[in-house]
């Protein structure tokens, strides 16, 4: 799933060597956190947060039911 984002958020940004994810996995839940160059953030989030939505619906999708966790990504600042 890492790789999923990083494929995803990549081409969007102009510096894609600082995009970077982290995953953190709890009892009911795993977060995906989204780092990304100060620069770049208003491109991950889009116009009304159009493409940080479309990424955690492609993200939500790939996840499926995922062994009965909620999935979530956070776009950090």
């Amino acid at each position: 799933m890492l790789q999923l984002i990083e494929t995803i958020v990549k081409p969007l940004v102009d510096y894609p060597d600082e995009v970077r994810v982290e995953m953190d996995e709890q009892e009911s839940k795993i977060t995906y956190k989204l780092s990304v160059n100060a620069e770049d953030m208003g491109k991950v989030i889009g116009k009304q947060g159009r493409v940080a939505k479309a990424i955690r619906t492609i993200v939500y999708s790939a996840a499926g039911s995922h062994h009965g966790k909620r999935v979530f990504v956070d776009i950090i600042d």
